[in-house]
């Protein structure tokens, strides 16, 4: 590489590891959603192969990774279910344990959870309605 070469900077998604990583994370934050009594309801009638593949393309994008999705927006999906904030704090929380577990590092783990506060009043009951 000469000194007028430029690189670009490697992106979340790339530094954990690319799809295969996104997708492990997205099953094992699945499997912690569907144990909490709490937020199992949500799901008792979603097609979770199809929730599952979504949140595998958001989270992608959320990391820098290609952008693929092109599912509802994050309100039109969200409002009619009438989210508590106390609900969607669980929900983070779950991500958040879920990327720690997996070993992400921390800096990766504090933008993802400034995406979900930038998100959150699209998805809790009272937020506004725009969609990203």
């Amino acid at each position: 590489m000469t000194v007028t070469e430029e690189t670009a900077p490697t992106s979340h998604y790339e530094r954990i590891g690319g799809a295969g990583s996104v997708k492990a994370a997205v099953d094992l934050f699945y499997d912690k959603v569907l144990a909490d009594p709490e937020l199992a309801g949500y799901f008792t009638d979603v097609d979770m192969p199809a929730q599952r593949r979504h949140m595998v393309l958001m989270l992608t994008v959320v990391l820098g990774g290609p952008n693929e999705y092109a599912g509802r927006g994050l309100a039109e999906a969200h409002q009619p279910l009438n989210i508590p904030s106390a609900h969607y704090a669980l929900v983070g929380g779950h991500l958040t344990d879920t990327l720690t577990e997996l070993g992400v590092p921390g800096d990766i783990i504090a933008d993802v959870q400034a995406v979900l506060a930038q998100v959150k009043d699209q998805v809790v009951v009272g937020g506004t309605r725009a969609s990203v």
